[in-house]
């Protein structure tokens, strides 16, 4: 049956908890979901600077794959996602934690939460299904909640990249395949060139700190009302932590491989042998555990890992 709306897509992805990780994590494994939980975590810490008397908020925070991580290093952490869903199963995966509170969306607002509430706000994988109006939306009551002074970092699928584009061309040859009676898929993949998110950010209020766009993503992080002086030192910042945010060429190889696996391209083994080369790189102990889990999750394609 077709869903109509973001919430009926993402209750459906989220029917089981199995199904639930595999659609914000591509695997069905809670050992593989807390290990790239980690790594984005750290990821957001280093974009926003995250200290233990901020209030944070996770706009589209799923099963709460970051916010697990994340919230015991701050005052308070917020998640918010159109999904009852998703936000059971996080509440389930984060239930020992104190300083944690869930929102359900009912539309492109964050009305439920205060004007100035949030010192930080983050996005990871979430614009990229949503359609620009709706993007456009989000930022915009971000622009509300987030005080003056505090930050957002946002990222979204990245048109104007080699491999952003190659992912883009996925989605048009399955749709070229389809029979198109039905409207495209409402939470399909939807892309954005540097300039075009950035454009959208500024629009919305913020003054873009950083754009880091050498990869299949674009990240930005962004300032609410900041002056002249602190603009200056939240670039210089960046800049020195520019490592540990914006993705690497090998992460996005990698990345690159890892699409062409699931979509039939390539046989995982050839990921794997990869991996081997690069031995000990974080982007590689970071992606074997996803590629093992994909593997041995469908024998019946591969064989026998």
């Amino acid at each position: 049956m077709e869903n109509k709306t973001y919430k009926d897509f993402w209750n459906s992805q989220a029917s089981s908890p199995e199904s639930a990780i595999s659609a914000v994590d591509g695997s069905q494994s809670e050992d593989v979901v807390q290990h790239t939980g980690r790594w984005s975590a750290e990821q957001v810490r280093a974009a926003l600077d995250i200290g233990p008397d901020d209030r944070v908020l996770e706009l589209g925070c799923g099963i709460g794959r970051i916010g697990r991580e994340l919230a015991p290093r701050c005052r308070s952490w917020t998640g918010v996602d159109i999904s009852e869903n998703m936000i059971a199963y996080a509440g389930q995966r984060m239930a020992e934690l104190d300083n944690v509170t869930f929102h359900k969306l009912q539309r492109s607002s964050l009305e439920m939460l205060a004007d100035d509430s949030i010192d930080k706000a983050y996005s990871i994988a979430v614009f990229c299904h949503m359609d620009k109006e709706d993007l456009y939306l989000y930022l915009k009551d971000l622009w509300r909640v987030v005080r003056p002074g505090g930050l957002i970092y946002v990222e979204t699928w990245n048109l104007a990249h080699p491999i952003g584009w190659k992912r883009w061309e996925y989605e048009v040859n399955n749709w070229n395949r389809s029979d198109q009676k039905q409207r495209k898929d409402v939470a399909r993949n939807q892309f954005c060139t540097p300039d075009e998110f950035q454009l959208y950010i500024r629009h919305a209020g913020f003054t873009p700190l950083a754009c880091y766009a050498d990869s299949p993503w674009v990240q930005v992080i962004a300032g609410h009302s900041l002056d002249e002086q602190a603009i200056e030192s939240q670039r210089r910042r960046l800049e020195e932590h520019a490592g540990e945010i914006a993705y690497s060429p090998l992460f996005g190889r990698l990345f690159e491989l890892t699409v062409d696996v699931i979509f039939g391209v390539i046989h995982p083994r050839e990921v794997i042998a990869f991996l081997d080369e690069c031995g000990d790189r974080p982007e590689a102990v970071l992606f074997r555990p996803f590629i093992e889990t994909l593997w041995q999750s469908k024998p019946e394609i591969w064989g026998e890992r």
